[in-house]
């Protein structure tokens, strides 16, 4: 199963939230994809801080997050697949961000599961599956 990450998750990591990061060690490193609209978003909110050693601490954290997850390929398939998406939602009187589509249409292309903790906007896009990491894990 392919996992792509939503910003507010990959946020989630950068901060070092304990139930994102114990699900993503739940699953397959080579199956946990982050999409390039969502390394656009990051790298704009970490070039809108002012100077500071926060901001260097979040650009390295960021750093290490694009070095150890794969990134989920903008191809013509997930162009199709935001059309898809965006239209549907239009049609029914639902305005979504592009960025939000962008980021679903990889997870609808790719067959795979969008993470997010975006339940709101995402459960309206057709076709896509969602999982949330950033609620606890059961315990069994």
């Amino acid at each position: 199963m392919k996992y792509i990450l939503d910003t507010n998750v990959v946020s989630s990591l950068m901060k070092g939230e304990p139930n994102v990061i114990e699900r993503l060690k739940r699953v397959a490193r080579a199956d946990v994809f982050m999409p390039q609209p969502v390394v656009a978003e990051i790298a704009y909110g970490i070039q809108r801080l002012a100077r500071s050693k926060r901001k260097e601490a979040l650009a390295s954290r960021f750093e290490l997050l694009k070095a150890e997850i794969r990134r989920a390929v903008w191809s013509d398939d997930v162009s199709d697949a935001f059309g898809v998406v965006k239209a549907a939602l239009e049609r029914k009187g639902e305005r979504i961000e592009d960025f939000d589509a962008a980021v679903a249409a990889h997870a609808v292309a790719e067959g795979g599961v969008l993470v997010t903790a975006n339940l709101k906007h995402m459960m309206r896009v057709p076709g896509l599956e969602i999982e949330d990491w950033s609620q606890e894990i059961e315990k069994r």
